[in-house]
């Protein structure tokens, strides 16, 4: 799917864009754009890609970018590939038919995706920034200056953060279970290996068992359901790698008659997990924040800022083009303060300088 924003037209025409790929080619674009002068604002075209609008963390992604739109008045296209990797590439090579300079904000569904998209942005000339998943050992000046730059948050440290919180509301003992998400994904990785460490340094605590839910909330319940089928009362918490597989695994509980008794935990601060860290009795106790609306706006900013050549990439610092951003451990003590957007003048200073929250180098 296409949308487009601010005019929020949904569902242009992706055949066509595709088919204009196919028809001009593109084998000689980055010779074309490393030759050309730098372009104007109006001659870049700001694209987005998630892998879909239900999901409510990318939902506010979206909306991050389109801010940063605003603030660049320029239209946002969104596309969507509902997680699927081949519809994504095929939407990426399709971009640049227009034959405006194209400026990408991208979160690829797996890591052995991002070679392919960042390759397909270079050969058409186009200016891209990833988010969360790369190879470990694949860095964009490996590349090209097309890549732009990539973010992503340390896993690890949120991992361990939010389940010490769950472990310290159990009293420190007791049982737990975690779904995890998509195997071959860097944050679900990052998530379980800070969960791991988090029990390393907690003796009292026992992981029963771990299963992939994929990010699904459907996925969640049924696994969730499995669980407290084959572990009857055994269970004293819940560690999921993201919201939606938290959500539903409350709603495994719900059915069960346990909401409320068994504490959940997650990672992403959608809406309504934020909501029902508000609901004492939802026992849902913790999510991770990355300002999904901050990811939107300044990923879109540096690609904006690289195709404009208000930056010059080849200058960049290693630890400009791959960092950390900031994160924060959301509860009942500060949930407050995450279930609103920000206006957009709170994110300009971002838009003006989007390294502003960088934790440091990805190595």
């Amino acid at each position: 799917m296409i949308r487009k924003s601010n005019q929020r037209i949904i569902g242009a025409g992706i055949a066509a864009l595709m088919a204009g790929a196919a028809l001009t080619g593109c084998s000689s674009a980055a010779e074309d754009a490393g030759n050309a002068a730098p372009v104007t604002s109006s001659d870049v075209e700001l694209i987005q890609g998630v892998r879909s609008l239900s999901n409510a963390y990318h939902a506010n992604w979206v909306d991050g970018g389109d801010l940063f739109g605003e603030f660049a008045d320029l239209e946002v296209i969104t596309i969507t590939d509902e997680s699927d990797s081949q519809r994504q590439l095929s939407q990426v090579r399709a971009l640049g038919a227009s034959g405006k300079v194209f400026a990408l904000n991208v979160d690829p569904n797996t890591s052995s995706d991002t070679e392919a998209i960042v390759n397909a942005v270079t050969d058409a000339g186009g200016f891209v920034v990833t988010q969360w998943n790369k190879p470990d050992d694949l860095f964009p000046w490996d590349v090209s200056d097309n890549w732009v730059a990539h973010i992503s948050f340390d896993g690890r440290t949120s991992g361990q953060e939010v389940s010490e919180a769950l472990f310290d509301e159990i009293g420190g003992e007791g049982n737990i279970i975690a779904l995890q998400g998509i195997l071959d994904n860097v944050p679900a990785k990052q998530r379980f290996e800070g969960l791991q460490n988090a029990l390393a340094d907690a003796p009292g605590i026992t992981l029963l068992e771990d299963q992939t839910a994929n990010y699904s909330r459907s996925e969640a319940l049924t696994v969730t359901q499995t669980l407290l089928a084959k572990h009857g009362g055994q269970i004293d918490g819940i560690w999921a790698a993201n919201d939606e597989m938290a959500l539903g695994a409350i709603e495994a509980l719900r059915a069960a008659g346990l909401e409320g008794q068994i504490p959940v935990v997650g990672f992403d601060a959608v809406p309504e997990a934020l909501e029902a860290i508000e609901d004492p009795a939802s026992g849902y106790i913790a999510t991770v924040s990355t300002d999904p609306w901050w990811q939107g706006g300044a990923g879109l900013a540096i690609a904006y800022q690289a195709a404009t050549g208000e930056i010059d990439v080849a200058k960049l610092s290693h630890e400009q083009r791959a960092f950390y951003g900031s994160q924060t451990v959301v509860t009942v003590k500060n949930v407050a303060d995450y279930l609103q957007a920000p206006p957009l003048d709170k994110l300009v200073p971002d838009f003006e300088n989007p390294w502003l929250r960088s934790q440091g180098a990805i190595k």
